[in-house]
């Protein structure tokens, strides 16, 4: 196993020249655009963090049909992921799986997250700590057999060093970021934006348990475009200033939520159980004191 990882790393080495951030210079390299050409309708789906069995629940209920691993809708609507789509839960490499092949379809868009972002590196042979669920996500891709390994690994390493840090959807009356995005960051790329897309913006302070605290940003947001993004677990879909937090803690025991959109409607579907800690119960009461560092 441990060779088949190296040459998986070793390739995508030679193909990448990996920039640490979604520069400009690799995205224009790659036509990628911004401005996205799909119409609406969307339905925007938040952090699933490895959660199959809750992605294929929700799915079902948005109406959703796989054919294989390509997720299609009668109706034609597009499906939209915001990103961390691996880590925590017990389905990383077949969460991967439907969202690369429901975008080589058509059927689907992404903006990527940290904890991708992560896996990303990873892919690039990048010396990366395998914490916070990563090293079962790479357990899961090494268990594949060689040539679905290499094929899935690749796959994933192209999409995410071509993939723009967020996206301005429905003529610039929608935009998907997976930790949100100032209003006048809208319409340009750099290296701080990618990063705020994908981190936020931390204070230097830590929550009780550990996790970065971040700069709450949609309080002072006076943007025209609905801007839905997640990374921070909430217990419910949080609207604040025309934004829209739907990650609602799916892998801490809490919800799988997504956003119809123009409909602007929340629906979700409860966690099979907690993978990983703090539980979205135990937020409730924090403990008293602070722990190792985290991340969210």
């Amino acid at each position: 196993m441990r060779a088949g990882e190296t040459s998986l790393a070793d390739r995508n080495r030679r193909n990448h020249s990996w920039p640490g951030a979604f520069a400009p210079d690799r995205l224009l390299a790659h036509g990628v655009a911004i401005c996205d050409s799909t119409s609406p309708p969307y339905d925007i789906v938040g952090d699933v963090h490895g959660c199959i069995d809750e992605l294929r629940d929700l799915l079902d209920r948005l109406g959703y049909q796989l054919d294989g691993d390509i997720a299609r809708h009668p109706a034609g609507r597009t499906l939209a992921f915001l990103g961390d789509l691996n880590d925590r839960g017990p389905g990383s490499i077949a969460v991967w799986s439907i969202a690369v092949a429901s975008l080589a379809a058509g059927t689907a868009l992404y903006v990527p997250g940290n904890h991708d972002s992560k896996f990303a590196r990873y892919l690039m042979g990048r010396d990366v700590h395998l914490t916070y669920g990563l090293a079962e996500t790479v357990n899961e891709l090494l268990a594949l057999p060689p040539r679905r390994r290499d094929a899935l690994g690749t796959a994933i390493a192209d999409l995410l060093a071509t993939t723009p840090p967020y996206r301005i959807l429905d003529r610039g009356h929608l935009v998907i970021a997976h930790a949100g995005i100032e209003e006048w960051m809208i319409g340009r790329v750099d290296r701080e934006i990618s990063a705020f897309c994908r981190f936020g913006e931390p204070t230097g302070e830590r929550s009780p348990w550990g996790f970065p605290i971040r700069r709450d940003w949609a309080a002072s947001y006076r943007g025209d475009a609905l801007v839905v993004y997640g990374h921070t677990p909430m217990h419910a879909a949080e609207w604040r200033n025309n934004t829209i937090n739907i990650d609602t803690g799916c892998a801490f025991g809490g919800t799988l939520t997504a956003l119809r959109y123009p409909e602007r409607e929340i629906v979700d579907v409860p966690s099979h159980r907690s993978y990983a800690e703090p539980s979205m119960e135990a937020r409730v009461n924090p403990p008293p004191s602070s722990v190792a560092a985290g991340d969210s």
